[in-house]
């Protein structure tokens, strides 16, 4: 069976983006699940995603769960739409929205097909992550390999660079302060 990449951007920064791969026959449901896992969001809030063209005008919703909200057009359901039945073209796109009071907004575009799934992956799977994933509740701690990343983006590392990660503006130029080592008087006398 054949296997859909698609990428999934944070709306605000498209530097930060997800790569999920799934087969055509697993459903919406599966594709929110695993988004929310890939840029580690908890599954509280509600969901929808709507098909779109190449000008991200959004389409036909695809929803959560039944509500009675007027629209155009009858929404279906994640759980019972499998991916096959949106996808219309080599280039589809989806807009993605998750809690719906904080408008997390991810623009998801179909970016590769493969043949033939892998037998030692469980799909749908997130295949690759780019960019430290947005704090869902605010400022999350930064530990371990996220510290590692962002030190790697900002090149907050940079040689030449105290090891503090101070640089020297402001420090003086050399002048004696009248202490010397170990905080002994060396004698300077200074008029006050």
């Amino acid at each position: 069976m054949p296997v859909l990449k698609f990428r999934v951007y944070w709306e605000e920064d498209e530097s930060v983006y997800r790569d999920i791969a799934i087969k055509p026959n697993q459903s919406f449901l599966q594709f929110h699940q695993t988004i929310l896992q890939a840029f580690e969001f908890d599954s509280k809030h509600k969901a929808t995603f709507f098909r779109s063209n190449d000008n991200w005008q959004r389409g036909r919703e695809i929803i959560l769960e039944k509500d009675n909200a007027p629209r155009k057009a009858e929404p279906l359901l994640m759980v019972e739409t499998p991916i096959a039945a949106a996808v219309k073209d080599p280039n589809q796109k989806f807009i993605y929205l998750y809690d719906f009071a904080k408008s997390w907004t991810f623009l998801v575009e179909l970016i590769g097909i493969t043949k033939d799934e892998n037998a030692k992956v469980a799909y749908p799977t997130c295949v690759r992550k780019e960019g430290l994933a947005p704090s869902q509740y605010g400022t999350k701690g930064l530990i371990g390999d996220k510290l590692v990343e962002m030190e790697e983006k900002y090149d907050l590392n940079k040689e030449g660079l105290p090891a503090d990660g101070f640089g020297e503006e402001g420090e003086d130029d050399g002048e004696s302060d009248g202490m010397g080592e170990e905080g002994e008087e060396t004698g300077a006398e200074e008029d006050f």
